[in-house]
């Protein structure tokens, strides 16, 4: 490999997540970033419940991101040929479907958080004895939601016209985004290779998750023609190499879903090490090892990362939360109680809000994830008196997202039979220090968040330079980074105390929406007469809207 700058060898790494795109570049030798751009990416609501992207604007904002950080590095005086190979990590489940012969998607993007599906899962759920959730658990590591890949393509296939056709006629791909955008970097429709990473390939509902192949069970289960699919490889190898723009000639080595990645980046390649991410959603991996774990408490089995063609798979357990920074946009989105989603700490701290637990918030906007799997819950705010505040409300806020990580804590716990010790985290909202805190306090143990805060990306740098072909990132040589650690601060009673309220108010939000999947009319009438007899008073969410509006009206 011919000789580097004096930052020695670069590899880049396309993070394209739900939000946002970027593309950054790391010194092999250090992990320092060295220089990045990053774009928004408009996310779409057509309807309620819907979230869509278009596939030709990620592509674009990729796409100006590679171009502009070249840029940066030809202004910093780093020469550009000195980037000896890309990695991608990218946000999941999200599905694309395109024509191949023209390069042009068949329709937007549907966007992994969406809840279009809820009918097609009930179809789905229809051929199953009892409407078993998790029913393909055994074959996926999956329970059937509205959260994965093969249910996105069944509704393309059902309410699209011309998606089944273009499919018969061969005129049509699958790809979640990672697929997507390797496809038209490495050449398009002149040629561009179809694949995916196992873990990417492990969210579909289609690729079984022990032979890490496509399943054809699966596949007849949701009906979908496994010529759609892209051909599933390692986590790290060379796949091809870019065809054009200003990284032409250099080699792809490195995949991973962008959960996967963080996991990776935060080095956590020991059997039991778990990590956190919060961005839009929250998801924490715990690390088993070569074991592929079932769950029994509303965990997934996913692939954590298989780095190389030969090397072995390593697998997790992981708790998806569908709403982490999502709330703090609700909130300055829709109430107007914060300018900022990064105002939360200020907010509390200028509001003078103590933590004693009296307002509870659960944001089940599209109903809940981990460990729950009610796509019938809706939020519900708890506790509200006429001393309730908007500060009162932010500080809730910050708890739920807590309160939800501690949920999929107590579950992995029990799966795993080895409770957590510490927790590394990750992610936009850990810039909050009011929020770790909250973290360690409410779940009993220390959370560590490093300095470096480009994990994800981090990650798909090491899977594409520790690549067959590139070895220019020796994993075995990479330490920990510096970090702050929090330390809880309350005592274990009130810590249960306030979980156990936490419970109750988690019970309140089911059962809004009627889902043939559970009892829900009989569940509905348990929970008003548990209300009736509880001196808790219950606001839905419109309703504490309009008491805003009415305490700004009496100023």
């Amino acid at each position: 490999m011919p000789a580097s700058g004096r930052f020695g060898p670069l590899i880049g790494a396309i993070d394209e997540g739900t939000s946002s795109a970027r593309f950054l570049v790391f010194a092999a030798s250090t992990g320092e970033v060295l220089t990045y751009h990053q774009v928004e990416v408009l996310q779409q609501f057509p309807h309620e419940g819907w979230v869509e992207q278009d596939p030709l604007e990620i592509l674009e904002a990729v796409t100006e991101c590679v171009a502009r950080s070249v840029e940066n590095l030809r202004q910093l005086d780093i020469d550009p040929a000195d980037i000896k190979a890309v990695g991608i990590t990218n946000q999941r489940e999200t599905t694309i479907l395109w024509d191949p012969h023209t390069g042009k998607p068949l329709a937007n993007a549907i966007v992994w958080l969406d809840v279009r599906t809820t009918d097609t899962v009930d179809q789905m759920l229809a051929k199953v004895k009892d409407r078993n959730l998790d029913y393909l658990k055994p074959l996926c590591g999956l329970p059937v939601s509205t959260y994965f890949s093969a249910l996105k393509v069944r509704w393309l296939m059902d309410n699209v016209p011309g998606v089944t056709a273009a499919m018969d006629e061969g005129r049509c791909l699958f790809g979640t985004v990672d697929s997507w955008l390797i496809w038209n970097f490495t050449g398009g429709k002149d040629g561009g290779l179809h694949i995916t990473d196992v873990t990417n390939a492990s969210r579909t509902m289609l690729m079984n998750v022990k032979s890490l192949k496509w399943d054809p069970t699966l596949c007849r289960f949701f009906d979908i023609p496994m010529h759609v699919l892209p051909e599933i490889r390692s986590s790290s190898e060379i796949y091809g190499y870019i065809t054009e723009g200003p990284l032409q000639g250099i080699p792809i080595s490195g995949c991973l879903g962008d959960q996967q990645s963080a996991l990776v980046g935060q080095l956590c390649f020991k059997r039991g090490q778990a990590k956190t991410t919060y961005g839009t959603g929250g998801f924490m991996l715990y690390n088993t090892g070569t074991m592929a774990i079932q769950s029994n408490h509303g965990m997934l089995t996913t692939v954590a990362y298989r780095l190389g063609k030969d090397a072995p798979p390593v697998y997790a357990l992981e708790g998806s939360i569908a709403i982490c920074g999502a709330i703090m946009k609700w909130l300055r989105d829709n109430l107007g109680v914060l300018r900022d989603v990064t105002d939360s700490e200020k907010v509390v701290e200028e509001s003078s809000v103590k933590t004693d637990g009296k307002v509870y918030f659960v944001p089940a906007f599209s109903g809940l994830y981990a460990p729950y799997w009610r796509k019938d819950a809706r939020s519900c705010i708890v506790g509200i008196t006429d001393q309730t505040t908007s500060g009162d409300v932010v500080m809730a806020a910050m708890e739920a997202v807590c309160f939800q990580t501690r949920d999929i804590i107590e579950a992995m716990n029990t799966d795993c039979g080895v409770p957590l010790r510490q927790l590394l985290v990750d992610g936009g909202m850990t810039a909050n220090n009011s929020l770790m805190q909250l973290q360690a306090d409410l779940c009993g143990f220390e959370v560590v968040r490093p300095l470096m805060t480009e994990t994800t990306a981090l990650g798909a740098a090491m899977a594409a330079g520790s690549a067959e072909g590139i070895g220019v990132w020796d994993l075995s040589q990479v330490h920990s980074a510096p970090a702050d650690t929090f330390y809880p601060a309350i005592t274990e009673d009130e810590r249960d105390i306030r979980y156990s309220r936490w419970k109750m108010a988690i019970k309140r939000s089911f059962g809004w929406v009627p889902d043939p999947s559970t009892e829900e009319t009989t569940e509905r009438n348990k929970d008003l007469s548990i209300l009736s007899s509880v001196p808790v008073t219950v606001f839905m969410i419109s309703a504490f809207a309009v008491l805003l509006v009415a305490k700004k009206m009496m100023g």
